[in-house]
């Protein structure tokens, strides 16, 4: 529940920070009268989301045919790369966001097309689903048994999300944004690392992977199938008998992360350092 939480809050109030630029820039120009194509694009996206959630439900059952643990891992896989990716993109390109939204809906003022207002609020919303409903499709691979709780936690984050973006555009922008971001990232690192040493647990088992010894046995502390060791293995990839190759993938992963995230920052331009009109991280 805690990672659905932690991934679904993340995409959300990125999604809620690009439309709420997107509405606030609107009512300073003249096409402020027409948000309802902003409104029609986001619940197109977020329409757009929800198929592709049923989609990827469909198409996993004949997928399990191939073997649940071999498929299980490839998607595990997939949403650590995804996850890296999505992390690193925010923190290269967060700043240009607002100056980006601004450029394109300069567009629609001057060519007249108002559908590029709606294209604008659908792709971001859209693209933040889609990655919502893969992190969340690597989750459930991780821990099959919590899928209730999974759902109930990426509600949450998206109830959660909703609220933040209303608080910020809305509320006085009383919301960090900044540390907002740099604390889900961690987050979300964590959640990648334990992704990654759940692949390797599940390749280790079907013989992919040469078998290394456990390292130590916390079973008689925390039970990774209950209560908090429950929470933490479907948050963390916790594992109360962890063997050395899992705990190698997943030191490893933190250890490349953080040289590929939190690498000591080049000088930039003032210009280019400034914030943009529409958000105001702190």
């Amino acid at each position: 529940m805690g990672a659905s939480f932690v991934v679904t809050l993340r995409e959300g109030f990125e999604a809620a920070l690009l439309l709420g630029i997107v509405y606030a820039f609107l009512a300073q120009t003249p096409l402020h009268r027409h948000h309802g194509w902003v409104t029609a694009g986001a619940a197109l996206g977020l329409a757009a989301s929800i198929l592709l959630g049923v989609a990827v439900s469909f198409a996993s059952g004949p997928l399990l045919d191939i073997g649940p643990d071999l498929i299980a891992a490839a998607i595990m896989l997939v949403a650590v790369v995804l996850l890296t990716w999505h992390a690193w993109w925010m923190q290269q390109h967060a700043r240009g966001l607002s100056g980006d939204v601004h450029r394109q809906i300069e567009v629609a003022r001057a060519t007249g097309n108002l559908s590029v207002l709606a294209g604008i609020a659908f792709t971001a919303v859209f693209r933040e689903g889609a990655e919502t409903v893969l992190f969340l499709w690597g989750l459930m691979a991780q821990t099959p048994m919590t899928g209730s709780a999974g759902l109930l936690g990426a509600v949450a984050g998206v109830a959660t999300a909703a609220v933040l973006g209303w608080l910020v555009f809305r509320g006085g922008r009383r919301i960090p944004v900044r540390r907002f971001f740099a604390v889900t990232t961690t987050l979300l690192v964590f959640v990648a690392a334990g992704l990654l040493a759940s692949a390797v647990s599940r390749l280790d088992g079907l013989g992919y992977l040469p078998s290394t010894a456990t390292l130590w046995d916390a079973s008689w502390l925390l039970e990774e199938g209950r209560g908090v060791g429950g929470f933490l293995a479907g948050f963390v990839g916790y594992r109360s008998r962890p063997t050395m190759l899992e705990t190698a993938a997943w030191l490893g992963y933190l250890a490349v992360a953080a040289a590929l995230l939190w690498r000591p920052a080049r000088k930039v331009r003032a210009s280019a350092a400034a914030p943009s009109a529409g958000l105001t991280p702190r």
